[in-house]
């Protein structure tokens, strides 16, 4: 067969090509099942812990307010995110099934992203709510409404469900070469492009420009807001009143660091200068690790949400009780 019948025969091999291999993390059988009981639990502590902010905020009248509102939708939103990347990787490390699908594996990576974008949102957004706390107490009410909230809600969601569009539609264009093995745990943009025949550089370019835009952006906007928060923390003259505002951002300035942290390594950089296994690594903190410490740094920093959880453990003591007794 000559070198050019050869050629074309591969190509039409790259073209059919209808399915991806995630490679994960190389393990041993019995360290891969540690993994999987750790991931695992993890993952349920996750659900739980954010599906149980989103029961105390709902039922709690007293936390109808524009700030646990904020914290339930990001509650909401951790419970998706975390679930766009885990289980897929519970199915690796359980039965060692790494097939997915090529559109798949782009609409999983569409999702991830498109669900993180919402995180930066929603963050830059709790940023300002608890700067008009701070800064005007008095007017707060009157400046975050109920419906303003449930406004910036929505454009949170909205245009994090939009950002990445463009670039997706880019993705799906592009052809992949064998062996088809995506160095992550979950299909990442970065692991990739680096499987693809086609010219990456557009991709490439729009993807880090988006991902800086939304990143930067509402960092700059977050950061603006504790700029100012700081200034007036200091213009307080008590010290009583300068702790209880410290204690009222403690928990928001704690996830912004890690969220924010691990997205500017791994997405405001060039595809070319990223290392696979460092980027797993700092991507298993930035979706498994904060959906899973969020409801904690949260709950454990907030009296309100405490005392509602011990309403509802006394309720359940009680119901058990009358229950047993009968």
């Amino acid at each position: 067969m000559s070198p050019h019948v050869q050629k074309i025969s591969a190509d039409t091999i790259h073209v059919n090509q209808t399915k991806f291999i995630l490679v994960g993390f190389t393990l041993g059988p019995r360290a891969q099942n540690c993994v999987f009981l750790l991931f695992f639990v993890l993952y349920v502590i996750s659900l739980m812990g954010n599906l149980s902010i989103i029961l105390a905020i709902w039922f709690d009248k007293q936390l109808h307010v524009p700030m646990y509102f904020f914290l339930s939708s990001l509650a909401f939103l951790d419970i998706w995110f975390i679930s766009s990347t885990v289980p897929k990787l519970l199915t690796i490390l359980a039965y060692n099934n790494r097939v997915i699908s090529i559109s798949g594996c782009i609409l999983q990576l569409y999702f991830y992203v498109s669900l993180g974008t919402i995180e930066f949102y929603l963050l830059a957004v709790m940023s300002v709510d608890r700067y008009v706390a701070i800064s005007h107490p008095l007017r707060y009410h009157t400046i975050i409404t109920n419906k303003v909230c449930l406004w910036l809600l929505l454009i949170a969601w909205v245009f994090g469900f939009t950002t990445f569009i463009y670039p997706t539609i880019l993705l799906f264009g592009l052809s992949f070469c064998g062996p088809y093995e995506v160095n992550h745990f979950f299909c990442d943009s970065s692991a990739i492009v680096k499987i693809s025949c086609s010219d990456i550089h557009q991709f490439d370019m729009v993807f880090a420009s988006f991902a800086s835009a939304v990143i930067m952006g509402s960092f700059c906007l977050t950061f603006i807001s504790y700029c100012n928060i700081l200034f007036t923390i200091v213009m307080i003259p008590s010290t009583r009143g300068k702790i209880k505002a410290v204690s009222t951002c403690t928990s928001h300035f704690t996830v912004v660091s890690l969220v924010y942290g691990s997205a500017i390594f791994i997405y405001v950089r060039s595809v070319d200068s990223s290392s696979p296994d460092l980027n797993k690594i700092v991507a298993l903190l930035n979706s498994v690790m904060t959906p899973v410490l969020n409801p904690f740094i949260y709950t454990l920093r907030n009296k309100q949400v405490k005392q509602v959880f011990r309403k509802m453990g006394m309720k359940l003591l009680t119901n058990k009780s009358s229950i047993l007794l009968k």
